[in-house]
């Protein structure tokens, strides 16, 4: 047996599910949560000192795990590239080069930063394997 809606009704979901549906984008028609480029990131302080911060979370992980130095830390030479994506707080999906054994490596890094709490945390550091620079 079919049931009939009156047009309030189907109106009314209507309603419900455009609203959903445009809540679920964000600026530009990118959906909320996703990653979206960072343009500036040679010049973008914030995102260069985040480069930096998963270097040295990397060289000290390394310190505590081997409890010495022995010449394998990596020096900090720039982030090449970025995205960030919002989550709780924001993602920072990052690529890093530095010098490992005096040669240029690129790192991909991911960086949580929660400002409200001041909580910034490396999430993964590792060499990348497929960057062109």
């Amino acid at each position: 047996m079919a049931t009939i809606r009156s047009p309030t009704v189907t109106l009314t979901i209507f309603a419900v599910l455009c609203a959903l549906f445009t809540a679920s984008y964000g600026s530009r028609g990118r959906f909320v949560g996703g990653r979206t480029e960072i343009k500036d990131v040679k010049t973008n302080e914030e995102v260069q000192e985040l480069g930096r911060f998963s270097v040295e979370e990397y060289n000290r992980s390394l310190r505590l795990w081997r409890n010495h130095v022995d010449g394998r830390e990596l020096k900090f030479v720039e982030v090449v590239a970025a995205e960030r994506q919002v989550v709780a707080g924001i993602k920072y999906y990052l690529k890093v080069l530095a010098i490992e054994n005096e040669n240029n490596r690129v790192f991909e890094s991911v960086v949580r930063v929660q400002p409200w709490v001041h909580s910034k945390r490396l999430l993964n550091f590792a060499p990348s394997i497929s960057f062109n620079n």
